[in-house]
């Protein structure tokens, strides 16, 4: 098929970072298991000399997930989400400012922090979808941001962002722009299409989809940005495996199907939840009054898999629903096949104005009814005192 052919991202998931179309070939790419490779002399550009620095392994994915996101270069496949991220915060430089949302990914948070107290760097908390503060922090007083960070929608608050609107004002005072598209995936939003200098993924969630590897990915279309967030890779050993980056791989390939399902389902629910008596507050932006829902359904495809639930009765009510339900799973993490459901404050590490009874659940692809009846059965018996 023509590179040159337009294809969705539909299409792309399926069809991109296969082997060439010769006689015989494998349709599927090959795990190549090797530390080094023979070589000799001096190394050029781009040459495979040391599995650290690259391998061959991690091409069709990088390939895959760059086409996805509109970039004009390939990814750069991480050892984890949060390798991912502290290779992008190490844009920043020390003692720079960093305005993040102050409902982000914990560990985003925690790293930012410790970048703080090595480094001087100085982090500034927002809320992020308000977005004449996010541009007023930008601005600073008299010191601009060096990098405005961005998770849209914010985990697990599920807030939406005027990603437009930010990057232009980040911009306009020299400073980067990193969204975290964990949440939405590339096939809801597109942040280097909105103007974003970096994008990261936890690979570990919607794009390996399957709860069994644990990967990041990061993204960006300038050579120099670009360059830099390699070296780092490379010279701090944040890789993956060549194992983990194949079933990265063949998850991906459902990405679409997946997405597609577990939106639908989530919308659902969050529909059903809404008009639960055992229920004081679902955010999900599907919802027609949910605060982001005008946001998201301008600037995104589809509406994601996370619902931020807290049913009445507290604590004890979020408690007794994660302890009654059967076929949703008590676990952390997100985007997997299968529906879970966890209390985000039993992490002492999670920013404290989340609150103390938010339940996050991550949607999977069963099927409906029956997703509903189980959960459905758990909010009877954790409120019904």
């Amino acid at each position: 098929m023509p590179d040159a052919l337009p294809l969705s991202p539909a299409t792309l998931v399926v069809s991109s970072g296969r082997p060439a179309r010769t006689q015989a070939a494998p349709v599927n790419p090959p795990i190549v298991l090797s530390s080094t490779y023979v070589s000799q002399g001096e190394v050029p550009d781009g040459e495979l000399f040391y599995a650290r620095a690259d391998t061959e392994t991690w091409h069709p994915f990088e390939q895959t997930l760059g086409a996805l996101e509109r970039s004009t270069r390939p990814a750069l496949l991480f050892g984890s989400g949060m390798a991912a991220i502290a290779a992008a915060l190490s844009l920043v430089p020390p003692g720079g400012r960093v305005v993040a949302p102050r409902h982000a990914y914990n560990v985003t948070l925690v790293h930012a922090q410790d970048l703080a107290a090595r480094s001087g760097l100085e982090v500034v908390p927002v809320d992020i979808d308000d977005t004449d503060a996010v541009v007023a922090a930008v601005q600073g007083d008299g010191t601009p941001a060096a990098m405005l960070w961005v998770e849209s929608p914010t985990n697990p608050m599920l807030e939406v962002a005027d990603v437009p609107a930010l990057v232009e004002a980040a911009h306009a005072v020299g400073a980067l722009v990193a969204v975290d598209n964990t949440f939405a995936t590339p096939l809801g939003q597109r942040p280097l299409t909105l103007g974003a200098d970096v994008v990261v993924h936890s690979v570990t969630k919607y794009l390996a989809g399957h709860s069994d590897v644990v990967l990041g990915a990061a993204l960006a279309d300038d050579p120099a940005v670009h360059t830099a967030l390699r070296r780092h890779r490379t010279v701090h050993g944040a890789i993956a495996g060549p194992t983990e980056a194949w079933l990265a791989l063949r998850g991906l390939r459902t990405l679409a199907l997946r997405v597609e399902r577990s939106q639908a389902n989530a919308a659902e629910i969050a529909r059903r939840l809404a008009a639960h008596p055992g229920i004081a507050q679902v955010r999900h932006p599907s919802l027609p009054d949910d605060p982001g829902h005008a946001r998201a359904a301008a600037q995104m495809d589809g509406f994601g898999s996370i619902i931020g639930l807290r049913p009445r009765g507290g604590v004890a009510a979020a408690e007794a629903l994660v302890a009654a339900v059967r076929l949703w799973v008590p676990a952390t993490s997100l985007g997997g096949v299968e529906s879970s459901l966890e209390r985000r404050r039993r992490f002492p590490l999670e920013t404290v104005t989340v609150p103390e009874d938010l339940l996050r659940l991550s949607v999977g692809i069963e099927d409906v009814e029956d997703l509903w009846r189980d959960l459905a059965q758990a909010l009877d018996a954790a409120t019904s005192g």
